[in-house]
């Protein structure tokens, strides 16, 4: 199977799931089901499934600890989004080229459906079907997902981006900015992979992480890059929506020119590790071209 294909699949598998997660939540709620899977599964590349995915295929993790943590990344992943598009936080209302959450229903209701889709997270890793070994690991995953989620990560991100909006920060703080706001999550989903790896030694775990910490702050770099390069339809919201709201970015630290030669350094430091592994590396390497070429 080439690399678009598993891409594909992992998004198909990934998008069936989470709607059978929700459709067999009971109706009493019914705005607050509907809010959750219009979070869920009004588009989506899908990156951290594929990731987790890649990563699972190249160790020969179980397929059903590799869903279990694609979906419970995934819920997270759409929490964060719900509530970052909030008129208190980013104040957007367009995602993915659909209604954010809160214009689509209103403001209560998407903070429930997000603060639902966390919950719902820490569920699917509490009480999946996992493999016996993965069975195992059950606490740690959780602890892995809270970390990345919480205060050392998405959520001191988010409010050091809100803090340092309208002001001027370093290249180094901005740095840190989205190593945690973006890159946990990231991070987590290879994190998370390797916890249920019976068979992966210490400097494998440590390559790959040096991967994905790498690849994760790679990723924002080209969203940055994208918001000024990239055309309203195929980035889903209107480009130019960070400079407008006064954020810090890399273009408007390093220039366009100097943000692309950083994201080329990420880049080759994400690769440099891949080398040392004992594996079949391909899939990383595509995931990471992928990740550093896509235009939306």
């Amino acid at each position: 199977m080439n690399f678009s294909a598993l891409h594909q699949q992992v998004k198909q598998q990934t998008d069936a799931s989470l709607l059978k997660l929700i459709e067999e939540l009971p109706d009493y709620a019914p705005q607050l089901k509907a809010a959750m899977r219009h979070a869920l599964l009004a588009g989506g590349k899908r990156m951290r499934p594929l990731l987790v995915h890649v990563v699972g295929n190249t160790l020969d993790v179980p397929k059903k600890d590799q869903m279990a943590i694609s979906m419970a990344i995934e819920c997270v992943h759409a929490y964060s989004l719900v509530h970052d598009d909030l008129p208190a936080m980013d104040d957007d209302d367009l995602r993915r080229g659909m209604p954010t959450c809160h214009i689509a229903f209103d403001e209560a209701t998407a903070i429930l459906a997000g603060d639902a889709l966390q919950t719902l997270g820490f569920s699917i890793l509490a009480d999946a079907e996992l493999s016996d070994f993965g069975d195992t690991k059950r606490a740690k995953l959780l602890s892995i997902l809270a970390n990345c989620a919480g205060y050392h990560g998405m959520c001191g991100g988010q409010a050091i981006d809100l803090a340092s909006t309208g002001q001027t920060i370093n290249i180094d703080a901005l740095k840190m900015l989205h190593r945690l706001k973006t890159g946990a999550l990231l991070r987590a989903c290879v994190e998370m992979i390797a916890t249920v790896c019976g068979t992966l030694d210490k400097q494998s775990e440590a390559d790959l992480l040096v991967f994905a910490s790498n690849i994760g702050l790679a990723f924002q770099v080209q969203d940055d890059i994208l918001d000024v390069e990239g055309s309203n339809e195929i980035l889903g919201k209107p480009a130019g929506s960070d400079e407008a709201q006064g954020k810090n970015t890399f273009p408007a630290k390093l220039g366009l020119d100097g943000a692309k030669e950083e994201l080329a350094v990420l880049h080759e430091k994400a690769l440099q590790p891949l080398t040392r592994l004992p594996y079949n590396t391909d899939s990383l390497i595509a995931f990471s071209e992928l990740l550093v070429k896509r235009d939306h």
